[in-house]
């Protein structure tokens, strides 16, 4: 069965119990499960599974528990019939899922990062289109994001290719989206990037004027030049403090 989930919050337990090559394995899972941030049709499930297999659930929309197995079933007859066990579950759902709803929601689900995007070009495969740009947008949330190619100001749809959206692992993510082309004189390439954590969808424009190569360059060399300076003015400061005498 499928669960259109939007939230979801899992708490496990494990016990295990190894003898030789024999073993067993319990879990107790507890889960809130919200549908939407107004917290309508908001679940509390509390299932135990015993060597993978879930023997009996409790849902707060059913109200009691269910057993699944012929274990299972003998424990939700008596733990149903257990008044102060099955109002403790009964509970859960004011007293746990909803009280922290808005602590999940303003730590994790209104918080947007914008992403950091880089256009570059790269070398094409074989193919009757001699360039190829990328664009790379890093370390966004949430998940969804737009990446679309203009040219003249218009969306390009062909010869384009993206990647899904790939976790990095640390809540980010990050996205790559390749178009392949014929250079044209005068005309205007950029990459338009829309998500939730910008105002505007943010444009940024190809300057084919210099390879890449060549531009990597004079940043280097520039950066180069800035560094010398600074070293010999340093070395300036040092010799004049020395011949001073204050060193």
């Amino acid at each position: 069965m499928s669960m259109p989930i939007a939230f979801y919050i899992c708490l496990t337990l494990f016990l295990s119990i190894f003898s030789g090559t024999d073993g067993y394995f319990e879990q107790r899972v507890t889960q809130c499960r919200y549908s939407s941030k107004d917290l309508h049709g908001i679940e509390f499930i509390d299932s135990y599974v015993f060597n993978k297999v879930e023997d009996i659930r409790f849902n707060s929309t059913v109200g009691r528990f269910v057993g699944y197995t012929e274990h299972g079933v003998k424990n939700a007859e008596a733990w149903n019939s257990d008044a102060g066990f099955l109002g403790q579950e009964q509970v859960q759902l004011e007293s746990y899922c909803k009280h922290n709803a808005d602590i999940y929601y303003s730590a994790i689900r209104d918080k947007t990062v914008e992403p950091h995007v880089r256009l570059s070009s790269v070398t094409p495969p074989s193919g009757r289109h001699p360039a190829m740009l990328m664009c790379s947008a890093y370390d966004f949330y949430p998940k969804q994001i737009r990446v679309t190619w203009l040219r003249d100001g218009r969306e390009v749809k062909s010869d384009v290719t993206s990647t899904e959206e790939l976790a990095n692992g640390d809540w980010y993510y990050q996205i790559h989206s390749h178009l392949e082309y014929t250079p044209k004189s005068g005309e205007k390439i950029s990459c338009m990037v829309e998500h939730i954590s910008l105002t505007e969808p943010m444009m940024y424009h190809w300057d084919p004027s210099l390879p890449e190569a060549e531009r990597n360059k004079i940043a280097i060399g520039a950066s180069g030049l800035v560094l010398g300076t600074i070293l010999a003015l340093a070395g300036l400061i040092y010799y004049k403090k020395k011949s001073s005498g204050v060193l």
